[in-house]
């Protein structure tokens, strides 16, 4: 009998909710220390993962989470592009 493979699992840094994988959106500390939102769930660094919600985001951001979660400082600018980012990717989907 051939098991079947469960979805892989992660928890949303904003609202600590676990959700599969595919509903999240990853944002990434790469190797270089750049930090960017990851569509495709592959790029290679450190990755934190977020619900597509702008409250999510909001509390991820605000609370310090994201950065602990990325293990570095992040600077005003750099969260406001992530922000600008994933609103860009939410489009229309995104929640308030």
């Amino acid at each position: 009998m051939a098991k079947t493979k469960s979805p892989a699992q992660r928890t949303c840094i904003g609202c600590r909710e676990v959700k599969p994988k595919k509903h999240l959106i990853r944002i990434v500390r790469t190797p270089e220390r750049d930090i960017i939102v990851d569509p495709t769930g592959k790029a290679n660094g450190r990755g934190a993962y977020v619900c597509p919600s702008r409250a999510c985001l909001t509390a991820a951001t605000k609370s310090g989470r994201l950065a602990k979660a990325l293990d570095t400082e992040i600077a005003k600018e750099t969260l406001e592009r992530i922000i600008d980012d994933v609103q860009v990717l939410l489009g229309d989907k995104g929640t308030k």
